[in-house]
C-alpha cells in the first residue's frame, strides 16, 4: 500500500527546488539525501507514477525545500506541482512505541463508542500543527473529526479492526449539522 509522505506545493527559486507539504512524522528519514520515493501525478486512471530520488532537503522559513535528481530548473519544478510523494508501507519499520501507529493502520478501522455501539469508520488521519485528528464517516451520515488523544480515543485494536472513542457530548453532532 502506498502512503503519502509529502505533496509538492510549488517550485522555489530558479534551480528546481520544490516546496513540499510534509505528511509524515519522519521527514528527516523520508527526505534524506538518497531516499527513493514514488512521485504520482494525476488521479485515478490518469495517474502516472515515477521513481524520484531526493538529492537534498532543507528547512526554509518553516517550509521544507526538496531537490530531486534530474529537476534542475524552475520549469521542470513547476511541472511537478501537486505531485504526491509516496512510500510503500511494506518498506516502513513497525513503530517502536505500542501506542504509535502509521496512518494506514488506522484508516478503515470501525469506530465504536465506550458501550460498543458502532459509530462509523476512520476515513483519514488529518495532521495539523495542534496534533492528529481522526476523520470519521458516521454511520448515521455526515463526518466528524476527533482529536487522536488518549482521553478521546482510549482504545485502538488494529488486529481487531476497531477503535473506541469517548468524545465530549455534542462533538459528533457537529459533523451532521
Amino acid at each position: 500500500m502506498d502512503l503519502v509522505v509529502g505533496r509538492v506545493v510549488k517550485s522555489h527559486g530558479v534551480r528546481g527546488e520544490l516546496v513540499v507539504e510534509v505528511r509524515t512524522d519522519s521527514p528527516e528519514e523520508r527526505f534524506a539525501p538518497g531516499a527513493r520515493l514514488t512521485g504520482r501525478l494525476g488521479r485515478g486512471e490518469r495517474a502516472t507514477d515515477r521513481d524520484v530520488t531526493v538529492e537534498a532537503a532543507r528547512n526554509h522559513s518553516g517550509r521544507l525545500l526538496v531537490r530531486l535528481a534530474g529537476v534542475t530548473d524552475r520549469d521542470t519544478a513547476d511541472s511537478l506541482r501537486g505531485m504526491l510523494l509516496l512510500v510503500d508501507s511494506a518498506d516502513l519499520p513497525a513503530p517502536e512505541d505500542p501506542d504509535e501507529y502509521h496512518d494506514h493502520q488506522l484508516v478503515g478501522l470501525r469506530v465504536l463508542d465506550t458501550s460498543g455501539e458502532a459509530l462509523g469508520e476512520v476515513t483519514e488521519i488529518v495532521h495539523t500543527a495542534a496534533g492528529e485528528l481522526l476523520a470519521i464517516r458516521l454511520t448515521g451520515g455526515g463526518d466528524a473529526l476527533v482529536p487522536f488523544v488518549t482521553e478521546m480515543v482510549p482504545e485502538v485494536d488494529v488486529p481487531g479492526g476497531t477503535c473506541v472513542i469517548d468524545p465530549p457530548e455534542g462533538l459528533l453532532d457537529l459533523g451532521t449539522a
